[in-house]
């Protein structure tokens, strides 16, 4: 609609007569003074709703049903939450997301003979550090936050829907696990609590799945967290077990307390099972933010990107921070802070198998996969926990279209009666099969030593990085020198009787053999793709994984590799 009006109007006068016509017609409306070409002003038309009805005595009630719904449990054991430290349920989403978007099945065991609201598990959608988000939780309030029937259903559905949606999934877990009296109702069921684990296989790679506990989690329950891709644990709160510690001394006689049995310590250094663990409630969600920040929302989409950062220390001191000496200890961690952007690192499972560090961080904003032998820790030598935690590690990022980056500094896979009992090969195996299949981006970098088969499950030449390069204080051997001298030359050394002149030729052939896995000769045999000046080794990473950002590849065709 146009109008036209005198010319002597003032503008706030044609934008009140635009405004006023545009809600009375429903209509843009533009406003001309005199014989101006141009509008003055120019008003969308809207319908602004007319409060002539209020909400009836039907939807009050209603309004005070969901309100009895939202109170959860007896009061008594939401008083008994503050004791341990903990949030009722619907405080801990509160902390978590604010507002939800919306949530499925509160009216779920309704008409119960036992007030059981919602069935004790929440489900529903929310906006999560700017991403949307599928979520269950656990009422403790109501049963323990133990699961039956219509739970389960609810879980299901969450599940089921996260497969259509590509969005994903937090588990805030506090559950003692399903309720026993009602097994019949959801236990072995083709739509029962079994379908959980299936439905997180289904997920596994699909959407990225993070569970938090924060009570103790047992059997049934306990599988969800070990499921999802990253597990966080509250320290002195969380637990998880396949059984009570009142079942494993009725089953075994052994007397123990939940936190030695399944606590937070126990799990991140000695299972492996929680990536992360957190101080309180709060510092869980701090966790998870950041995590959250390296992740997709789901398969075959990049992670996103952030604003490029300096290092927190300089690049020009990494060559300082690596000792000439092959068998000097030094914390790889410094070497990694002058590589990417500052406050960017995050290290998981920091407590097992140490001498192996996996981390995300950032390199010029762009997200990588840090794998980094750490010679402070067995001086770098790869056990079978830290093989098998930086298989697991190569899986997840590959699957979410992460980077990688190998930081080797190893004298191989450790050797001895106590490793092959714990299964070095069959873990190593893993490693390299995890490196070898890997399909995002790699580079790798030779730091000081790569010896023996280290240097394969670290990603060398022969497994398909886009890059090997090195520092000048690199070598790449089969072993080291002294090794090497003891293996091949022991019995000529031991022949030469004047014991000066054994120590000189052995000093002779250990100069030779180290001059022999330079990476210098290995570059100059093209082994490898260039030896880099050590405080050229951000600008150079961020380079080349911008370079090979787009870089696509392709396996054999086949249903799946068979190792696992």
């Amino acid at each position: 609609m146009r109008v036209r009006i005198g010319e002597d109007a003032s503008a706030e006068e044609a934008s009140a007569i635009a405004a006023a016509l545009a809600r009375q017609f429903d209509d843009e409306v533009e406003v001309y003074l005199g014989d101006s070409a141009e509008p003055t002003a120019v008003e969308e038309g809207v319908v602004e709703p007319v409060d002539d009805l209020d909400p009836t005595e039907r939807e009050e009630r209603l309004r005070e049903e969901i309100g009895d719904i939202e109170r959860g449990g007896p009061e008594k054991y939401r008083e008994r939450l503050s004791d341990q430290g903990k949030l009722f349920v619907r405080d801990r989403l509160d902390l978590w997301f604010g507002e939800l978007l919306f949530e499925d099945g509160k009216f779920a065991e309704r008409d119960a003979e036992d007030r059981l609201p919602a069935d004790g598990l929440l489900t529903g959608a929310a906006e999560f550090e700017g991403r949307e988000v599928h979520f269950m939780a656990n009422d403790f309030t109501v049963k323990a936050g133990s699961m039956a029937a219509k739970g389960v259903e609810k879980f299901l559905r969450m599940q089921e829907r996260a497969l259509k949606t590509g969005k994903p999934v937090l588990y805030l877990m506090d559950s003692s696990g399903g309720r026993i009296d009602q097994q019949t109702g959801f236990f072995a069921n083709r739509e029962g609590i079994g379908k959980y684990y299936y439905n997180h296989s289904m997920l596994s790679g699909a959407v990225p799945q993070i569970c938090v506990l924060y009570g103790p989690c047992i059997a049934g329950a306990a599988y969800t967290p070990v499921f999802a891709d990253f597990t966080v644990m509250v320290e002195g709160m969380s637990a998880m077990a396949i059984a009570s510690p009142r079942m494993v001394e009725m089953v075994t006689g052994e007397e123990i307390d939940m936190q030695e049995l399944g606590g937070a310590r126990m799990h991140a250094s000695e299972s492996g099972s929680a990536d992360l663990v957190a101080s309180d409630e709060e510092h869980a969600r701090e966790l998870v933010a950041k995590l959250i920040t390296y992740l997709p929302d789901g398969a075959g989409e990049k992670p996103p990107t952030g604003e490029s950062k300096p290092p927190a220390n300089s690049p020009r001191g990494i060559d300082a921070v690596v000792p000439e000496e092959p068998n000097r200890s030094y914390d790889v961690r410094e070497v990694i802070e002058r590589v990417v952007d500052q406050g960017s690192l995050l290290e998981l499972r920091p407590e097992y198998g140490s001498e192996i560090l996996t981390a995300y961080a950032r390199i010029d904003g762009r997200v990588v996969g840090i794998v980094a032998n750490q010679p402070a820790k067995r001086a770098g030598a790869i056990f079978p926990d830290s093989a098998e935690k930086a298989a697991e590690f190569i899986w997840k990022s590959d699957a979410y279209e992460i980077p990688l980056l190998y930081l080797c500094d190893t004298p191989g896979f450790m050797a001895g009666s106590a490793v092959e009992r714990d299964a070095i090969l069959e873990k190593g195996k893993k490693m390299i099969y995890a490196t070898s299949t890997a399909t995002v981006p790699k580079q790798c970098v030779i730091v000081r030593k790569a010896y023996g088969a280290g240097i394969y499950a670290m990603s060398g030449p022969a497994y398909d990085p886009e890059s090997t390069i090195a520092l000048p204080s690199g070598e790449i051997g089969i072993m080291g020198p002294e090794a090497a001298i003891n293996a091949v030359y022991a019995n000529k050394l031991a022949a030469i009787d004047d014991e000066d002149e054994r120590a000189k030729r052995e000093a002779e052939l250990r100069e030779e053999y180290r001059e022999d896995i330079d990476v210098r000769r290995m570059a100059s045999e093209v082994v490898i793709d260039e030896v880099i000046p050590p405080s050229e080794l951000r600008d150079e990473l961020a380079n080349r994984f911008a370079f090979y950002e787009s870089v696509e590849k392709r396996r054999p065709e086949r249903k799946h590799g068979t190792i696992i």
